[in-house]
């Protein structure tokens, strides 16, 4: 999927919130967070003006984005669906609960659907053991996952 091109309105957005962030080092993954959150991703215009704000290298801010992995450099769709792999998720059936979230949405891992809706993505753990299988869509867990409550979860979205 190819990226949009960001006008010069909506890096204005960006240039208002950067005046209101100290000129440090240490504000740089808050404004990563506020840009991802503000954008639905980290667009590739956005790292000069960053950069030049914290009097940072660009490629400073490229190593930010590319080690932590909360970060996107391409649109992510609204609605982030996690699916655990982890140990308990997997004895439990979580391997199944991914096949049938990738059929659902029609989409691979790491991809984000045409309309932008949604955006697919596996974890190692999610840390609710107990739950399995669990996914996260947004920042809501959901556990005990069966292929009839992720189409009924879904179909909401």
């Amino acid at each position: 999927m190819k990226s949009p091109t960001l006008t010069e309105g909506d890096l204005k957005d960006l240039r208002e919130f950067l005046k209101e962030k100290p000129r440090r080092r240490d504000s740089l993954i808050p404004i990563l967070q506020w840009i991802q959150e503000h954008y639905g991703y980290i667009p590739p215009e956005t790292i000069l003006p960053v950069a030049r704000h914290l009097a940072l290298m660009p490629a400073e801010v490229q190593g930010v984005l590319t080690f932590y992995s909360q970060f996107s450099m391409i649109p992510r769709g609204k609605n982030l669906v996690r699916v655990c792999r982890g140990t308990a998720c997997h004895v439990r059936g979580g391997r199944g609960i991914y096949r049938v979230v990738r059929n659902l949405l029609g989409i691979q891992e790491g991809q984000t659907t045409e309309d932008l809706k949604f955006t697919l993505e596996t974890v190692a753990c999610l840390g609710a053991c107990a739950l399995a299988p669990v996914m996260v869509v947004n920042q809501t867990y959901y556990g005990k996952m069966t292929p009839k409550r992720i189409e009924t979860l879904l179909s909401f979205l």
